[in-house]
C-alpha cells in the first residue's frame, strides 16, 4: 500500500500529501487511490466497522503531488464544498513549464469545455470559465519555474491553459511538451476555513531540490 503522509487531522478533516502517480479516487483501471487509502487508514486506526465515510471534495490529477483535505464527516463534507464554489478554498501550484516565458507575470483566462469522454476543449463556446495567476521565479536550462494561484478548478486546468501559450508543462505528453520525464506540478500550498471550528486553516510544502527535481 502506499504511504500515508498525514499533514493534520481532527474529528472532522483529514490533510495529506499525495505522492504523483497515485489516484485522488478510484477509476476504471481499479489502481489504489488517495480515498480508498484513508479510508483503509481510518478504519484500521479507529477500529471502525463497516464502511467508513470519507467525503472527497476536491482532486488532483494522477501525476500530481501536493496537498489535499478530506472530510471525515458528512457536514465537513458540505461546508468544504460550499467554500470552493463561494472561492474561499484557495490552492498554489508550482509548475515547471516548457522553454523562457515572455511575460513574466500575467493571469490567464479561458473556456475549458470537458467532454464525456474526459476529452478536453478550450475556448469553446460552452466551456466554463478558468483562470489562473501565475509568476517566473526561476529559469534554467531552457524551462521555466512558476508560481501558480489557482482562481478557479476546472479539470486539467494548469496543464491546459500553458499548454495554449505554447508552454506546456515539463514531461506532459498529453499537451504538447517536448520533453520526456515526469510532469512536474505540485499543489504545495491549500488554505481555507475549517467547516466545523471556523478557524483559518493554511498548509504549505516549502519548495526544494527533492520536491522539484528539475530545479
Amino acid at each position: 500500500m502506499t504511504r500515508l503522509v498525514i499533514l493534520y487531522e481532527d474529528n472532522h478533516i483529514i490533510v495529506v500529501y499525495k505522492f504523483p502517480g497515485v489516484l485522488s479516487q478510484s477509476d476504471n483501471t481499479k489502481d489504489l487511490d488517495m480515498h480508498t487509502i484513508i479510508k483503509m487508514y481510518l478504519k484500521d486506526r479507529y477500529h471502525k466497522p463497516g464502511n467508513v465515510y470519507l467525503g472527497l471534495v476536491h482532486r488532483l490529477d494522477r501525476p500530481t503531488k501536493g496537498i489535499m483535505v478530506f472530510a471525515k464527516t458528512s457536514k465537513a463534507a458540505s461546508r468544504l464544498s460550499e467554500q470552493i464554489r463561494n472561492g474561499q478554498m484557495h490552492k498554489k501550484y508550482y509548475a515547471v513549464v516548457d522553454d523562457i516565458l515572455k511575460e513574466k507575470e500575467g493571469i490567464l483566462e479561458n473556456k475549458i469545455e470537458k467532454l464525456d469522454n474526459k476529452k478536453v476543449l478550450i475556448d469553446t463556446p460552452n466551456g466554463k470559465e478558468a483562470k489562473l495567476k501565475y509568476k517566473v521565479i526561476k529559469e534554467k536550462d531552457n524551462l521555466s519555474l512558476v508560481d501558480i494561484t489557482l482562481l478557479t478548478g476546472r479539470y486539467h486546468q494548469i496543464r491546459l491553459q500553458f499548454s495554449s501559450i505554447k508552454h506546456p508543462l515539463y514531461g506532459d505528453a498529453l499537451y504538447g511538451s517536448k520533453h520526456k520525464g515526469d510532469l512536474t506540478l505540485i499543489s504545495y500550498s491549500l488554505s481555507f476555513i475549517h467547516p466545523i471550528t471556523k478557524e483559518k486553516m493554511l498548509f504549505e510544502i516549502v519548495l526544494n531540490s527533492q520536491i522539484m527535481t528539475n530545479f
